[in-house]
């Protein structure tokens, strides 16, 4: 069901994009009241760096890595299998970013090339793909990621990360905030698929939590008879 509701509001966003109308111009206003002067712009900056490949990819690669050697000392039935998908994961970023850019075609913000197309946003894809693939590639491997705290945790800073470098390719300037939204449902969509491929590969069905509370204590054995 969230895979259908952000297919469609990427549906939804991609022809917002396109077509000049009330949204994209709403878009456009939006974008020039969060846009930051140059020198209010360095947080921004920062984040919106986190999204490029040159940070996004390493933090990845480190993930996949990590994920390789505890599933094997684990001795886990196909312990490559979460690195080939997370890799599959990002390397699908790309092959469908760019047909996405050539048929949307819309200019960036003033400042930035034209014609290059700027939707969705190469940068937030990569970083909600990269960092979200990063945690559930280990996320069998760490109890603390498998509890249900955890991963409401994980979750909310994952979103918050997402949030600020959205904010980040915003106030920088670099994107409208439309190519970010398209950015995040695209890249939601492809960690749902991700996450449904590592469960099913996963020996013990998908992703088996570890609860945050105690267990019912082990019923009383039978004691022997004492002698008299």
């Amino acid at each position: 069901m969230l895979f259908v509701l952000l297919a469609v509001l990427l549906a939804l966003t991609s022809w917002a994009a396109a077509v000049d109308g009330p949204v994209r111009r709403a878009d456009e206003r939006l974008a020039g009241e969060l846009r930051g002067h140059e020198l209010q712009a360095q947080p921004g900056e920062f984040f919106a760096d986190l999204g490029g490949m040159a940070v996004a990819l390493p933090v990845l690669a480190a993930a996949l890595a990590a994920a390789a050697l505890l599933g094997r000392r684990a001795g886990r039935p196909r312990w490559w299998f979460p690195v080939v998908a997370g890799a599959l994961a990002m390397a699908t970023v790309p092959l469908l970013v760019a047909p996405l850019k050539a048929l949307v075609g819309r200019d960036g913000p003033p400042g930035m090339t034209s014609g290059e197309g700027f939707f969705p946003s190469g940068h937030a894809a990569t970083a909600v793909v990269a960092y979200g693939a990063a945690l559930l590639v280990l996320r069998p491997s760490l109890p603390p990621l498998r509890t249900p705290r955890g991963r409401r945790e994980v979750a909310v800073a994952h979103g918050l990360l997402m949030t600020f470098i959205g904010l980040g390719l915003v106030r920088r300037g670099y994107h409208w905030p439309l190519d970010v939204i398209g950015a995040w449902c695209l890249g939601g969509m492809l960690l749902l698929l991700l996450r449904t491929a590592l469960d099913r590969n996963d020996d013990r069905g998908p992703y088996e939590a570890v609860s945050d509370r105690p267990g019912p204590p082990p019923p009383p054995q039978d004691q022997p008879p004492q002698p008299k």
